[in-house]
C-alpha cells in the first residue's frame, strides 16, 4: 500500500470509528436515561468523586478530602475537565462515563472485526453492552471500565501489528489503573512462549520476542514514574498502609488465593448470566465447522486465540492474588474478549446460531433486571439503582426529621449523609460510625448509645437468604475469614437490641433501609414539636 493510500485508508478507518462510537453513545444515552441523575454509589462516593473534586479544585492529583489509595488520576482528571467545561451533577458524570462506555465497545467491534469478521463483531458488541456488569459500570465514576477501554484499543493496536501505537493505548490504561498493566506484560510472556505453542500446536507464529516488544515494557514505565511521584508526595507508593494491607498483605494466602481464583473463574465465564453463552460455545467446540461457498468459516487465528487466552490468564491469577474485594468490575477488561471468541465459535460452528445468541442476550436482559439466586455486589446490575432510591429516601428522611441528629452507620452511609456534593443531603449531619451493621457491632454500639440519637442500617449486600452453600459450616468460615462476610442485622432487630423505635423503613428487591430513633431522643423531641411523616410507625 502507498503512502497516500495508506493515509487515506488510515482516515477512512478512523472516520468509521468515529461514526461507530457516536451510533453507540446515542443508543446507550438512550438505555441509560432512567439512571444518569442518581447520586454516588459505594466507591463512587467513597473514593473517585472526592479525589476527582479534589483535582478540579485544587489542581492536584492525589486527593486531600479522603485518604489515597495511589489510583492513577485519568479518570478523576477525565471527570474534572467535564465538570470544568459543563458544571459539577450527576448528569455530567453519568454522561461522561457512557461516553468512555461507548469507547469501549467501538474498541470491541473494531478488535472483534479484525479477528473475525463484521458479523461476529456487531453481535460480540452487543453482548458486551447488555452484559449486565457492562451496562451497570457504564455511568458509574469508577476507574474499571476506562482502563478496560483503553485496554481494548491497546489490542487493537497490537493485532494490527502497530507497537506503537498499542503502548500509547497500554500507557493510557496503567494511568486509568494501575492492573493494566497486565495486558502489556501477558502479550510480552506471549510473544517469549508463541515458538514453543507454534511447534506444539502446529499453527504459524507471526509474533515473537524481537525489539519491538520493548514497546509493551513503556506502560511499566509510566506506571512506574507514577508510583515515584506518589511516594515523593505521600510517603508511600501503593496507596495508605491500610488499603495496601487489605488489598495486597490480606490476600496473599494459599487457601484465598484458591478460592479467590474460582470466584474470578465464576466472574469470567458464568457471572449474570455469562453461563448461557460459555454453554453454547462448548457444545458449539463438538460440532464441525460450517461451510459457506465450499469453504469453512473461518475462525479467530490460533496464534490469536492463545494471545487473548494469556491476557485472560494473566488477569485471572493476578486478581486472584490481589484485591480485598473480588469485585466482579476488575475483571472487565477480559471478559470481553471471552464474549468474541465465544461468539465466534458459536457463529462458526452451529447453524442455528442465532438461536443460541437470542438466548445468550435474553439471559443478559434477564440479569439485567433480576438478581441470582447467590450474594452479590448491587454493582453488578440495576440492583445498585435500588440501593440508592433506598438512601436517598432514608437520608432524607433523616434530614427533614432529625436535622440535628447524631447518626449512627456504617460506610457508605457516612459519607452519604456528611458530604451534601454526593446527593443525598443538603447539609452535613453529625455522624457515628460503625464497621458494619453485623450482630456484634450492632452490641457493641449499644455500650455507648448516649453518643447517638438516631441509627441508619442498611444492607451493605445483596444476600438471597440460606442458600446451599451458606449452609456449609467450612465455606461460612472461610467467607468470613478471607472475604468479609458477615449477616446485616435487619432494622426491626437492630431496634430491639439497641432499645430503639423504627420510624422508618422500605425494601426493594432484596434491599432494605432503616432509620430508628433512640427512645430518649424521641421524648424529648415529642414535647417540642408532633410528628405528621406518614412513614411513622
Amino acid at each position: 500500500m502507498g503512502f497516500d493510500n495508506a493515509v487515506t485508508y488510515s482516515r477512512r478507518q478512523n472516520l468509521h470509528a468515529l461514526v461507530l462510537f457516536a451510533a453507540l453513545f446515542a443508543i446507550i444515552f438512550l438505555l441509560h436515561i432512567p439512571l444518569l441523575r442518581l447520586p454516588y454509589f459505594w466507591d463512587e462516593a467513597g473514593y473517585y468523586i472526592p479525589a476527582a473534586r479534589d483535582l478540579l479544585f485544587s489542581g492536584s492529583v492525589i486527593p486531600h478530602s479522603t485518604v489515597s489509595n495511589a489510583h492513577p488520576p485519568l479518570v478523576m482528571a477525565y471527570l474534572a475537565l467535564c465538570w470544568k467545561i459543563f458544571g459539577y451533577a450527576p448528569l455530567v458524570t453519568r454522561t461522561a462515563m457512557l461516553a468512555m462506555a461507548a469507547f469501549t465497545l467501538a474498541g470491541v467491534y473494531r478488535l472483534a472485526e479484525g479477528l473475525a469478521n463484521s458479523v461476529v463483531a456487531l453481535l460480540a458488541t452487543i453482548c458486551a453492552l447488555l452484559y449486565p456488569v457492562f451496562f451497570a459500570q457504564s455511568t458509574m465514576a469508577h476507574i474499571d471500565l476506562a482502563a478496560a477501554g483503553l485496554t481494548i484499543w491497546g489490542l487493537v493496536s497490537y493485532f494490527e501489528n502497530r507497537r506503537a501505537n498499542a503502548a500509547f493505548w497500554f500507557c493510557l490504561a496503567v494511568m486509568a489503573k494501575e492492573t493494566a498493566v497486565l495486558a502489556p506484560l501477558a502479550l510480552c510472556a506471549w510473544e517469549c512462549l508463541c515458538p514453543l505453542f507454534a511447534s506444539k500446536l502446529d499453527f504459524p507464529c507471526t509474533r515473537r520476542l524481537n525489539r519491538t516488544t520493548g514497546w509493551l515494557l513503556l506502560p511499566v514505565l509510566v506506571l512506574a514514574a507514577w508510583y515515584g511521584y506518589h511516594y515523593s508526595q505521600t510517603g508511600y507508593i501503593f496507596g495508605n498502609p491500610e488499603f495496601f494491607r487489605y488489598n495486597v498483605k490480606a490476600t496473599l494466602n494459599p487457601l484465598r488465593i484458591f478460592l479467590a481464583l474460582l470466584m474470578r473463574v465464576w466472574q469470567v465465564f458464568g457471572h449474570m448470566n455469562l453461563l448461557f453463552l460459555t454453554l453454547a460455545a462448548g457444545y458449539a467446540m463438538w460440532r464441525p465447522a460450517l461451510r459457506d461457498a465450499d469453504q469453512e468459516r473461518p475462525r479467530i487465528a490460533v496464534e490469536n486465540q492463545l494471545a487473548l487466552g494469556t491476557v485472560v490468564l494473566a488477569y485471572l491469577l493476578a486478581m486472584a492474588m490481589v484485591g480485598g474485594a473480588v469485585l466482579a468490575r476488575y475483571m472487565l477488561p477480559v471478559v470481553p474478549l471471552i464474549i468474541i471468541v465465544f461468539v465466534s465459535t458459536v457463529w462458526r460452528r452451529l447453524r442455528n446460531w442465532k438461536v443460541f445468541i437470542a438466548i445468550a442476550l435474553a439471559g443478559f436482559a434477564l440479569a439485567l433486571v433480576t438478581n441470582p439466586p447467590y450474594g452479590f455486589p448491587p454493582e453488578d446490575n440495576l440492583a445498585y439503582r435500588d440501593y440508592v432510591l433506598l438512601h436517598q429516601q432514608a437520608s432524607a428522611f433523616i434530614e427533614q426529621r432529625f436535622p440535628t441528629a447524631r447518626v449512627l452507620t456504617a460506610w457508605p452511609g457516612s459519607d452519604e449523609l456528611t458530604r451534601p456534593y454526593l446527593g443525598y443531603v443538603s447539609r452535613p449531619a453529625k455522624v457515628v460510625r460503625i464497621e458494619d451493621f453485623s450482630a456484634e457491632q450492632v452490641m457493641a454500639a449499644a455500650d455507648f448509645n448516649s453518643s447517638f440519637d438516631v441509627i441508619f442500617v442498611f444492607s451493605t449486600k445483596y444476600t438471597p437468604g440460606t442458600t446451599l452453600l451458606d449452609r456449609s459450616g467450612i465455606w461460612r468460615q472461610w467467607n468470613e475469614q478471607f472475604f468479609g462476610y458477615h449477616v446485616d442485622v435487619p432494622p426491626n432487630v437492630a431496634a430491639q437490641l439497641l432499645g430503639g423505635r423504627l420510624v422508618f423503613s422500605d425494601e426493594r428487591n432484596g434491599e432494605w433501609v432503616g432509620v430508628i430513633e433512640m427512645e430518649r431522643a424521641y421524648v424529648a423531641k415529642a414535647v417540642t414539636s408532633p410528628s405528621n411523616d406518614r412513614n411513622t410507625f
